[in-house]
């Protein structure tokens, strides 16, 4: 039957895999993968020899229907992105859509999301939060995070080592430099790290190193807009 599956794979150590997620990617008939060289290291590390089919941004809208069309004569297909679970700041908003509008059954498995374990492990409340992804690098930009000022609630971004002393800049400068936050990076990897104090403080450390790895930015909501 046919079946469109989201498999979340390890943000880092490999362990973190499912037994089920390596069951599914084991079963289907074909897995769709961001970049099939980097899931390829996944799928030896388990095992795992099913057909890949290389599926991401710059490819979706061009294959989709074709795609759907497979689904339609009773294939199974697992989604899967370089790291975490399909969706999330990566490809797979577009396919799931058009598998549902053709009546195709749809399932996302449990697993890795890299906001998560950054949210909970930062300090700052996780009640109530609004997930952000990446900022616009350029139209926009200034706006949302001027506009992110005010939020209430707890706030995730997603950011790339290259700019993340940049953005923590721009967030002390619309927010001041004492609004409380985290910065999570290579999670559940060798060299984790989790750093923990106001944009002021997070600016000052950064400064003063090489940033490497995947960057989870965690801000503390605007206290003032908060209700009693």
């Amino acid at each position: 039957m046919s079946k469109l599956y989201l498999v979340p794979t390890p943000v880092g150590n490999l362990g973190d895999m499912t037994y089920r997620a390596v069951e599914v990617l084991r079963g289907v008939d074909l897995i769709l993968a961001e970049d099939t060289r980097t899931s390829r290291v996944v799928m030896q590390h388990y095992d795992i020899a099913t057909p890949m089919q290389p599926y991401h941004i710059f490819n979706e809208h061009k294959v989709v229907q074709q795609l759907v069309d497979k689904l339609l004569t009773g294939l199974s297909m697992a989604l899967v992105t370089d790291a975490g679970t399909p969706g999330i700041s990566d490809p797979g908003f577009l396919l799931v859509r058009e598998a549902i509008r053709n009546g195709i059954e749809v399932e996302c498995l449990p697993g890795a999301t890299a906001f998560v374990p950054a949210l909970v492990e930062s300090g700052l409340p996780c009640d109530r939060f609004t997930f952000e992804g990446f900022l616009p690098h350029k139209k926009g930009r200034q706006a949302k995070i001027a506009a992110l000022a005010a939020e209430s609630r707890t706030m995730i971004l997603y950011e790339s080592p290259f700019r993340l002393l940049k953005t923590l800049e721009q967030l002390a400068e619309a927010m001041g430099g004492e609004r409380e936050a985290c910065v999570a990076r290579e999670i559940s990897k060798l060299h984790a790290e989790t750093a923990r104090g106001t944009l002021a403080e997070l600016i000052s450390h950064f400064s003063q190193k090489e940033v490497k790895g995947e960057i989870v930015i965690i801000v503390g909501g605007n206290p003032s807009s908060k209700t009693e």
